[in-house]
């Protein structure tokens, strides 16, 4: 299992397991050993809200704000040619793909709406290279939503995943393969000695001769220092009767959103109401944010619902001051794919397909 290995992955992710099936591709013969911290995958992976996205109007406008119009054109395209992959990897109906549309909402108080509609017209045109349509449009509160603004702004590209099928038709496709996962497996440190890399965990030391990380949210335990970690807590209903509402959801610029799940309401958010408690690799919840879920839940999204939460939980994803993923050579047999920035479901594929790449030069 420990001795002659080509190719050792950190994390079992998104981009993890897709970095192992491109780096199969290129090197059939190669033995490829992949090291989980976690019984299961453990960062965002396992634990997203499935949003097949590729940025809502107003993310889009935020972007502008600190990127240029080139730079944010590349990150939608990658967005969009990462869900491709993912949907041509393990094919639409075994990740439960379903194109019902995303739709992003605004509070009644809120002056951003009237900004998006000002520049709706001009991203679309922006975009219009890629999609040969336009994007954004205004539509109705056809869902009956309280204390927000009676228009939603409706993208007809985007869609939604089940994210454990996801995960499971990954970890098989890989296993099938013949690539080794050991779960449990906590890498502390190492040490790249030009012609190997001598790799510590918490269970045993051994030698690789290259060692790529794909830990995203967790990267700055690996002295990754440009990614932060951003917990993101997450709720879900009990089944609901008569449930109409069917579609992704984005409210306060992406800050929360929600979707369907059959007849339960997945809703999660809220990092923006405590940026700092949120930059944590600690999986929980905090009563900050969970009752201000359960508020919009009965104000907003279900107010005239009577609904109980099934369940809770968090993901921690990996942000920076940048979009741009890291995808980068370390030192001589190091090398990272990290930084997501919330947008894995999108990007994941694609980044694990560029870091088993880097591998080429």
């Amino acid at each position: 299992w420990l001795s002659n290995i080509d190719f050792t992955i950190v994390g079992s992710g998104i981009v993890g397991l897709n970095c192992a099936l491109q780096l199969k591709e290129i090197y059939p013969k190669s033995n490829i050993l992949i090291l989980e911290k976690g019984l299961l995958p453990q960062g965002a992976s396992t634990k997203n809200a499935g949003f097949a996205c590729f940025g809502s109007l107003s993310e889009i406008l935020d972007d502008l704000n600190t990127h240029t119009e080139t730079e944010v054109i590349e990150l939608v395209k990658k967005r969009i040619n990462g869900l491709q992959l993912l949907r041509q990897t393990l094919g639409d109906k075994t990740i439960n793909y379903q194109a019902f549309g995303s739709y992003e909402l605004f509070t009644e108080n809120d002056d951003l709406f009237e900004k998006c509609q000002s520049e709706k017209d001009n991203i679309n045109n922006l975009l219009k290279p890629i999609f040969n349509a336009e994007v954004f449009n205004l539509k109705n509160n056809i869902f009956n939503f309280k204390t927000i603004k009676n228009q939603y702004i409706f993208n007809a590209f985007e869609g939604q995943i089940d994210t454990g099928k996801m995960m499971e038709a990954l970890l098989q496709k890989v296993q099938s393969k013949g690539i080794k996962i050991l779960n449990s497996i906590t890498v502390e440190s190492f040490s790249d000695d030009q012609d190997s890399v001598k790799v510590k965990t918490n269970q045993f030391e051994f030698s690789t001769s290259k060692l790529l990380i794909a830990t995203n949210g967790f990267a700055s335990q690996l002295n990754i220092p440009e990614v932060k970690p951003a917990r993101a807590q997450v709720l879900i209903t009990k089944p609901i009767k008569n449930l109409h509402i069917q579609g992704t959801f984005h409210l306060d610029q992406g800050y929360y959103y929600f979707r369907n799940i059959d007849n339960r309401i997945l809703f999660g958010g809220g990092r923006n109401l405590d940026f700092k408690t949120e930059e944590t690799t600690e999986f929980a919840q905090t009563k900050l944010i969970q009752n201000k879920l359960e508020t919009l839940l009965k104000t907003t999204i279900l107010p005239e619902t009577n609904f109980e939460i099934g369940y809770r939980w968090s993901g921690i994803m990996g942000v920076g001051k940048q979009k741009k993923a890291i995808v980068k050579q370390i030192s001589n047999n190091v090398f990272c794919g990290v930084r997501l920035g919330g947008m894995g479901v999108a990007i994941g594929s694609l980044i694990g397909k560029e870091l088993a790449e880097l591998t080429q030069n």
